[in-house]
């Protein structure tokens, strides 16, 4: 079996190949874009060869920043379009082109790969683990009420409401600029989440917001008539379903979500993307009229060069771990003391007794803050070799604000 890149001669090899391993036909184009696949990149697509040539696999990546806790920015390949052909499963393809594809991320120096799992069960032992988690919540339109906050505001500070804010609406083809720059700002201070190129906007390559489906968007701007948050919207039968709500800050949120529970004409609102520990249950008037669904994880993370990753990420508390990581895909077993100094990390090899044994996609699933390690102790995936261990690992990898990512791909 062979494995190569394409190029633009080829990509529509890749293409019907990624389709034919799921049981699908390609989309017929429309006007205004709105092709997935659009926004792939061909020197960083991956088709998989049988021995008479003919392609029975493939893989691919996306170029993006992915914002770490304490507002770092690092380059991180989205793994995406991964599938063999039926005929070709069980048949060692699919490991052949993880190991591959890792490798080549390895030559391009980058040190952090993420990715949806379509199936929960074949990432980990790749090395990924699940990062970060979303849910959907459906609130009845008649319970839909939010409560008076019991603090009041206190000079400086931005009201939970509209004040001489204004929310309007707008078609999807009226304010794409404005999505974009919003998403853009949101994306940089929110841990977990993940650029999306201009590329993606001009080729609407993507999910609403980003494809042409039609959608109306409430669009939030303060006084001085400035953009701070979106809410992508659509109403079929008597239900409002958002698509995503993206808000520079929780007043924005707010004002976002008091807006769109209040629209007439619908029996109940979905959200499609709520973070874990959102306050919106909790402004809520009826705290039980919040009914979540849905809970499943997001993106996962796999860590190819562990004290790069490290030492990259914002730190809020002080302390020292000695790590003892097993990378079985890859064969290495690597021991790392983890020193944290005024929100700084180094991270060296050493030969000191381990604190905590677990591996790399258990990592993964830490390494942004959206899974306690104790969790993972506890589920008899990492070992505490010393009582408190755990809990100092979990002050230490706690960040500043829980990890979320909105971006398909």
């Amino acid at each position: 079996m062979q494995i190569r890149s394409t190029d633009d001669d080829n990509l529509d090899v890749f293409v019907d190949t990624v389709h034919a391993a799921f049981g699908r036909f390609p989309e017929t184009p429309v006007e205004g874009g709105g092709l997935w696949w659009s926004a792939l990149e061909p020197d960083r697509c991956l088709l998989a060869l049988a021995a008479d040539g003919r392609p029975v696999g493939s893989a691919a990546a996306h170029s993006f920043e992915l914002t770490l806790p304490g507002e770092t920015l690092v380059p991180a390949a989205g793994v995406t379009a991964v599938g063999v052909l039926p005929s070709h499963r069980r048949q060692g393809v699919l490991s052949a082109m993880m190991r591959h594809q890792l490798a080549e991320l390895r030559t391009r120096g980058e040190f952090i790969s993420v990715l949806l799992a379509s199936e929960a069960q074949i990432y980990g032992r790749f090395g990924y683990g699940p990062a970060t988690y979303t849910a959907r919540l459906t609130i009845p339109r008649h319970k839909a009420a939010l409560a008076t906050p019991r603090v009041r505001k206190v000079a400086g500070a931005r009201a939970t409401g509209l004040d001489n804010d204004s929310v309007e609406v707008l078609r999807r083809a009226e304010c794409g600029e404005v999505l974009e720059e919003v998403y853009d700002r949101y994306r940089r201070a929110q841990p977990g989440a993940l650029s999306r190129p201009h590329r993606w906007w001009a080729l609407r390559a993507g999910q609403p917001p980003i494809s042409p489906a039609p959608r109306y968007v409430a669009v939030h701007r303060d006084a001085a008539g400035v953009p701070g948050g979106y809410a992508s919207y659509s109403i079929e039968s008597d239900t409002l379903t958002v698509d995503e709500t993206i808000a520079t800050d929780d007043a924005v949120f707010t004002a976002l979500a008091r807006f769109i529970l209040g629209h007439d004409l619908v029996s109940q609102v979905v959200f499609k993307h709520v973070p874990p520990e959102h306050p919106l249950r909790w402004q809520l008037a009826d705290f039980r009229a919040g009914e979540v669904s849905g809970d499943t994880d997001w993106l996962w993370v796999r860590l190819l060069d562990v004290p790069r990753a490290l030492t990259a990420r914002g730190w809020f508390t002080d302390g020292e771990l000695v790590l003892n990581i097993d990378d079985p895909f890859l064969g290495e077993h690597d021991r790392y003391l983890l020193t944290i100094r005024d929100s700084k990390a180094d991270c060296v090899p050493t030969n000191r007794q381990p604190d905590l044994t677990l591996d790399i996609s258990d990592l993964g699933s830490i390494y942004l803050g959206g899974t306690a390690p104790s969790t993972l102790v506890r589920a008899g995936h990492i070992q505490a070799h010393r009582p408190g261990a755990a809990t100092l690992a979990d002050a230490l990898f706690r960040p500043e604000r829980s990890p979320h990512c909105l971006h398909w791909f």
